[in-house]
């Protein structure tokens, strides 16, 4: 009974208080109270496990995942001061991978939340599971935020390149028509050596025909993407170290999409194009700034290949 009234609890959105996940401490003590770290037999977990893999039903809400991952990664950082496990038996890839030792140790827990207890297999078991489950919405945030910047760099790519082959295009076609008529042949050798700038201008003004968006506005839609996952995982007390690794990763995956675009087309590698992406990047080391190190990380080191690929450009 006990138990089924902790699940109803739970699962409802409980909040932070004073930058707290309520329902993580809800449940840790209740488990404390309850003597379950140190049971040989006990299906508390299991319906915990089953309760936690429940909020995967909806993994297309960023607010709903950054909760679960808040609540579930303080969770574990509790069971991982608590927990003594004398045998060494399992082992938390999360607080390697994603340093929740580091970066939780430093909450003001009081010596009367946190109580080390000798667990015994279901506990340690437990403690796994939410190890994979907080690897698994950690993931699902990620990926999210990856689908939406896909169709933006995409454009941005395409964009520019649309343009500056149009443009070409455009220009040798009126070239072979007035050469045609009024036999001026050496308009070819004129745009071959017009100022290089000229290509740079097209890109750069943004313009576009017809209902297409400017150029701009696609990484301006990259920035407001960035922006918003950052004020939810804030907005959720998220950890730094989580924020900070979900960003140094999307940031990482740009520099791959952009830097293998111009590998991949050659119609992309230009002197306009490299402008228009520098600027671009521009508005991303802005972003980095102005979000600091204490979400961004790294993140801007991760464009250095893109950076000096623009640069060659």
């Amino acid at each position: 009974e006990n138990v089924d009234m902790l699940i109803k609890c739970v699962t409802e959105d409980l909040g932070y208080s004073q930058g707290k996940p309520v329902a993580a401490f809800t449940i840790y003590k209740c488990l404390l109270h309850w003597k379950s770290f140190e049971a040989e037999r006990t299906s508390v977990f299991d319906r915990l496990i089953q309760m936690i893999g429940s909020t995967m039903e909806n993994p297309d809400s960023n607010e709903h995942m950054a909760y679960w991952l808040s609540n579930t990664s303080t969770l574990l950082f509790l069971l991982q001061r608590s927990l003594k496990d004398a045998l060494n038996l399992l082992r938390d890839d999360a607080v390697c991978v994603y340093g929740f030792r580091s970066s939780l140790s430093s909450s003001n827990l009081s010596a009367d939340v946190v109580r080390q207890v000798e667990a015994k297999y279901p506990a340690l078991l437990f403690k796994q599971q939410l190890t994979a489950y907080v690897e698994k919405i950690y993931g699902i945030i990620r990926d999210n935020l990856k689908r939406d910047l896909g169709p933006l760099l995409s454009s941005c790519i395409q964009g520019a390149c649309y343009k500056q082959c149009n443009c070409i295009s455009m220009m040798i076609n009126l070239c072979r028509i007035l050469s045609h008529q009024i036999r001026i042949y050496n308009l070819y050798t004129i745009f071959e050596q017009a100022p290089r700038t000229s290509k740079a201008t097209v890109l750069l003004s943004g313009q576009s025909s017809g209902n297409n968006s400017p150029p701009a506005s696609h990484w301006q839609g990259i920035i407001n993407c960035l922006n918003l996952l950052l004020s939810i995982l804030k907005d959720n007390y998220v950890p730094a170290i989580l924020v900070q690794k979900i960003f140094t990763q999307i940031i990482a995956y740009i520099n791959v999409q952009l830097f293998n675009s111009l590998l991949l087309r050659r119609e992309c590698c230009s002197f306009g194009n490299g402008e228009y992406i520098k600027a671009g990047l521009a508005e991303l080391e802005f972003w980095c700034g102005q979000a600091k190190e204490e979400y961004a990380g790294s993140s801007w080191d991760e464009l250095k290949h893109i950076r000096q690929a623009v640069g060659f450009l």
